[in-house]
């Protein structure tokens, strides 16, 4: 059996969604962090100094090694010589103030890295992971080719500058979708406004942590070479969440003003809309000898799409099941596919589940039913 479905969603015309948004920013990307939609690009394929932004690819690594039991949070690492002469307080970047020989936990590198983007915090865990940071820089290179980021090659664990360290702002937006889904557990730790370690109180450098509601992440960066730049996350009361990369801004103030702007751009002039979901009923499906004559299937996952407020969003969807089905029916049982092409000519198929079981009539009512000639 085959239905066909169109669904037309959101014919309220609004005047101001044909408005543009420019940004100062040299490179940038608006995502929606559930359906990857990009609500505005920049330059986002270009490979561009990432600064310290890439310490995001240091703890995916290290995020990784935790939920795979290879390391535990209270899992210590010495602080070496190399690491307090390049990334500690002497340097003037920006330091965890870890000492010399000191061992530190590993819960506590990982929020020094995205709380106080300590660079030594970074070499420990390289040289602790890794034997050195270069080992350490490798490994990243070919986690990111793994996850599928295209233009990311890494020389170090800190996004200190160097020709070969690079990254995009699509690759930045993409890994921080990683970490979001991957490791939800330690997700919290971006949103903490300080750390306090070895008695220094330092702050979170993320702009919209103070200034912009349901900002949860993830991180600055800045070098002379590269510029400001900020990869961040915001939450919705409605429960979206969008993901902004932006760099090469001239100074602090823009970072946080033209962050701001998008995201609120994205906020305000786009929607998500759930196509599918998983607790409605698509179709009912007769059943064949069973306990009862028809089921409520429903998609297997939920389909959310976003869109530009205001505009008309058109939807086909395709069912195929076999009908009748024949009892006995498990709840959760596939019964069939649903096959739905969004507006942009993306193509999703997923199962199709019964909503109940349905026990197989006994042997005298099968006998009955089909004497009566009934289903």
């Amino acid at each position: 059996m085959k239905l066909n479905l169109l669904l037309g969603l959101g014919i309220c015309a609004l005047a101001w969604q044909a408005e543009a948004i420019e940004t100062k920013a040299k490179y940038a990307l608006l995502m929606d962090a559930d359906t990857g939609y990009v609500m505005f690009e920049k330059k986002a394929d270009e490979a561009m100094h990432p600064a310290s932004m890439s310490k995001l690819m240091t703890s995916y690594i290290i995020e990784e090694a935790l939920k795979s039991g290879k390391y535990t949070e209270d899992t210590e690492f010495t602080v070496s010589e190399n690491a307090w002469k390049k990334g500690g307080a002497k340097t003037g970047g920006s330091t965890m103030f870890l000492k010399i020989g000191q061992k530190v936990k590993l819960i506590d590198l990982l929020k020094g890295i995205n709380i106080q983007s300590g660079n030594d915090a970074c070499i420990v865990v390289a040289e602790g992971m890794a034997g050195t940071e270069e080992a350490f820089a490798a490994k990243m290179t070919q986690k990111a080719k793994k996850l599928g980021l295209q233009h990311s090659t890494f020389a170090n664990a800190t996004g200190l500058p160097n020709e070969n360290h690079l990254m995009s702002a699509r690759d930045l937006a993409l890994l921080s979708q990683h970490i979001i889904n991957d490791f939800p557990e330690y997700y919290p730790i971006y949103s903490q406004k300080e750390f306090t370690y070895n008695g220094i109180k330092q702050g979170n450098r993320n702009p919209l942590l103070y200034s912009l509601q349901g900002a949860d992440g993830l991180k600055t960066g800045h070098t002379s070479q590269s510029g400001y730049g900020l990869t961040a996350t915001v939450k919705s009361p409605e429960g979206r969440r969008l993901i902004l990369v932006v760099n090469g801004l001239s100074s602090m103030n823009d970072r946080a003003s033209e962050a701001r702007n998008l995201m609120n751009y994205g906020l305000s002039h786009f929607e998500n809309l759930t196509i599918l979901d998983t607790k409605k009923s698509v179709v009912s499906i007769p059943v064949w000898m069973g306990t009862k004559g028809e089921i409520s299937v429903y998609p297997a996952e939920n389909l959310i799409q976003t869109h530009p407020m205001g505009e008309e969003v058109k939807i086909s969807s395709v069912i195929e099941y076999q009908e009748p089905i024949i009892a006995p029916v498990q709840k959760g049982q596939k019964v069939g596919t649903i096959t739905t092409t969004l507006p942009d000519g993306t193509v999703h198929e997923m199962d199709l589940i019964a909503g109940e079981s349905v026990e197989k009539l006994g042997f005298f009512a099968r006998i009955k039913k089909r004497i009566l000639g009934a289903k």
